[in-house]
């Protein structure tokens, strides 16, 4: 996929900032493609973006995220219509339909620890094609790959991860396309960002370029090409309540 977008959904021909979510996938999206969505459960899951990949009715994703949300929300929803062919993620808990279909032989999972898939993510964004990590030796997850012995200990070759399209969600952004995250929503949306051919965000809040700390900025603007602000839903993935006195 071309670093070259189509502009014709643009608000400006200059802006970054589209109008809708559905706006700011058109032309990104198409069957087959490989997706990296940010988000840990259902923190900073760019859950806007997530319903405009369904609405598009586009099939066969590989979609690359530590878990698929849960039944109903997030990328559940994906799975819902069965337009996921393959996951690459860590966690599949809270999720039935998750479960069911991978049981059954529906989906193709991947599995990687948790670690591991971030810096396949990070690398990926980094222009590294592969590394060597002792996570993993003696599993299941290192089957048919190869190893190299370093100092004494064995280790595993795993390839950085370079997604068509990456999905984030972030608290600010800046006309730039400059990234802030908040708090725990800054999970896996910075390495996510960072590796897509094309990177989509979705913010709660538009402020003007040169407004935001240097310091403060998570994901820098280079790595963003589109930008369209929503309203914020928060679930909350489990609860748990105690009884008043």
């Amino acid at each position: 996929m071309s670093a070259t977008h189509p502009h014709a959904a643009r608000t400006t021909a200059a802006s970054k900032l589209f109008a809708s979510p559905t706006a700011a996938l058109d032309g990104l999206v198409r069957d087959g493609i490989t997706v990296a969505v940010g988000g840990f459960g259902l923190c900073g899951i760019p859950e806007q973006l997530i319903i405009a990949m369904r609405d598009s009715k586009v099939r066969g994703l590989t979609a690359v995220s530590n878990n698929a949300g849960v039944d109903g929300w997030g990328l559940g929803l994906l799975l819902e219509t069965r337009q996921i062919r393959k996951m690459v993620s860590s966690y599949v808990g809270e999720n039935a339909e998750f479960e069911r279909q991978f049981m059954s032989g529906e989906l193709e999972l991947e599995f990687n620890p948790q670690g591991t898939l971030a810096e396949r993510l990070r690398a990926g964004g980094a222009g590294i094609a592969g590394f060597y990590t002792r996570t993993g030796v003696g599993t299941v997850v290192a089957e048919g790959k190869p190893t190299m012995e370093f100092d004494g200990e064995t280790f595993v070759l795993e390839r950085g991860i370079r997604a068509d399209l990456a999905l984030v969600k972030a608290w600010k952004a800046d006309e730039a396309g400059n990234l802030v995250y908040r708090k725990t929503a800054r999970n896996f949306n910075p390495m996510v960002a960072m590796c897509g051919r094309a990177c989509v965000a979705e913010v709660e809040e538009l402020v003007p370029t040169g407004s935001l700390d240097p310091d403060h900025i998570h994901t820098p603007g280079i790595f963003v090409d589109r930008i369209v602000v929503t309203k914020s839903e928060k679930r909350i993935e489990q609860r748990t309540v105690r009884t008043r006195a």
